[in-house]
Parts: structure tokens; sequence; C-alpha cells
């Protein structure tokens, strides 16, 4: 291993605030997994708990492993940071269907005193409900994602720890309620007609090119933050930059095309209907 590797990892360790979560959510909703697994089996096979738990350590291996190191010193690899908070934990958390087992595997006097208000608020519901409706959850994760790289923006979050790490919950809070709509998880039972989610994944992915090719192939370095403070590894700032717009580029794409190709051939094929979930009993 490369000297400037083994500094970036020395100088790693696990953060403990962040692992602490990640754990005792990963118990909650197991916990909330197996109470209601009792009566729903058919609704929570094994795989959506091993979705749950995975979408759990992507989180953990995007901000919270050496990766979250080399992000700090290489555009391409805070890239690879922001697809897995962005594209790949959300819809793994979501196919767990998340809701119910982690207020049911709450201490009790906990989701009696907390969680059921919360959950039983009127107000709160119909915050949440707005949030999900397609509009409104594309718009807020795709200005997000954009406001984030405005370079004074993504410069300034680099440079402060606090900020940065903000940044990170907006990615990931913002793309969650992105997904809602797509994954409707239960007990969702929104009804949306096929043919909104194709303009909402195909709009999406627009985005993410456009960023994406304008990263790649302006020809100089856009985020000031690299050129002052050069990477361990030698690489050079136009090409780091680069190297990361592509893998935005294509990642993203995938993540955004492969589902709208399934919608597209969903209708194509099927009968018409509304794109929904189960409904509660």
């Amino acid at each position: 291993m490369p000297p400037e590797t083994q500094a970036i990892f020395a100088e790693w360790s696990p953060p403990i605030f962040l692992t602490t979560a990640l754990l005792l959510s990963a118990i909650v909703y197991l916990r909330g997994w197996l109470e209601i697994r009792k009566t729903r089996p058919a609704l929570f096979p094994n795989w959506r708990l091993y979705c749950f738990l995975l979408g759990l350590a992507t989180i953990w291996i995007a901000v919270g492993s050496p990766l979250d190191g080399f992000a700090d010193a290489l555009l391409s690899a805070h890239m690879i940071e922001h697809l897995l908070l962005m594209s790949f934990a959300p819809p793994l958390l979501l196919a767990g269907y998340p809701q119910v087992p982690l207020l049911r595997g709450l201490p009790r006097v906990v989701r009696v005193s907390i969680g059921h208000p919360l959950v039983r608020a009127r107000w709160l519901r119909g915050v949440g409900h707005f949030v999900v409706q397609p509009v409104a959850a594309w718009l807020l994760m795709n200005t997000i994602f954009l406001l984030w790289h405005v370079p004074a923006a993504y410069d300034f979050a680099l440079e402060h720890e606090h900020w940065h790490e903000f940044e990170h919950l907006c990615f990931l809070s913002s793309s969650i309620l992105f997904w809602w709509p797509i994954l409707r998880p239960w007990p969702t039972s929104i009804r949306y007609s096929g043919w909104i989610m194709l303009p909402y994944l195909v709009g999406a992915d627009i985005v993410n090119t456009a960023l994406s090719a304008f990263l790649a192939f302006c020809g100089h370095p856009v985020y000031r933050y690299y050129v002052e403070n050069p990477n361990p590894l030698h690489i050079d700032a136009t090409t780091d930059q680069m190297t990361g717009g592509v893998l935005m580029w294509v990642i993203g794409s995938i993540i955004f095309l492969v589902p709208a190709t399934a919608v597209a051939l969903r209708m194509a094929t099927g009968p018409r209907r509304s794109y929904s979930s189960a409904r509660p009993h």
C-alpha cells in the first residue's frame, strides 16, 4: 500500500456517534421486524430485513469508513460517497418497509409516550404526506443536490466538518423522500398513475447528467478546495474531477433509468392500473 494511502487510513477512526446510532437503528428495526413478522410473515420476508440492514451498512461505508477520508481528498471519492447516500442507501432502507418495524421495535414507554403521539399528530401527517408527493419530493431532492454542488457551498462544506455532516444528512433525507413515491413502503396507500414515474425518474437523470457532464468536460477544476489542498495521492485535480463526473453520470443514470425502464415495460405489457402499494389491513 502506498505511503499516501496508508496516511489516510492512519488518520481514520470509527465515528462513535454515527456507529452507535446505526447499530441502535438496526436493533430497533430487528426487534420490530421480529414482532410484526408474527402476524404478517408474507409482508416481511427475510429479504426485507437484509435490505434494511444493508442500507444502514451502506450509510456507514459512505460516511463512517475510510472512504470518508478519501472523499475529503478526492472529488471522485466524494462523488462515490454521495452516490451511496443518495442512490443506494435510500432504496435499501425503504425496501425494508421501515415505518412500522421501527415504531414497534422501540421500548414500550418510548413508543407510548413519544412514538404514538407523533404518528397521530395531524399536522405532522400532513407535512409527511406533502413531502412525499412526486412534485415536492422531486423538487426537494434535485434542488438540494444542485445547491450543495454550487462551488461556494461545496467548498464551504469541505472546510467546515459540521456543515459537511449536515450536507450528508440533506442528501440522505431528501433522497429517502425522492425514492418514497417509487417504492411506496407499506403502509403507504398513496396511488399514482404509472406514467408519472417516467418523467419523475428521467427528469432526475437529466439533472444528474447535466451536472456530471459539466464536471467531466469543463476542462478546469470547479472547486477551489481541491486546488488549494492538493490530494496526498498526487492525482491532478482536473483528472480527478473528470473521473468523478463520469462516475456520477454512468452510475447515476443506471440507478434512474433501470426503474424507469421497468415502469415503461409494466405499462406496455400489463393492464393499465394504479402504481400503488398494498393497503394496511
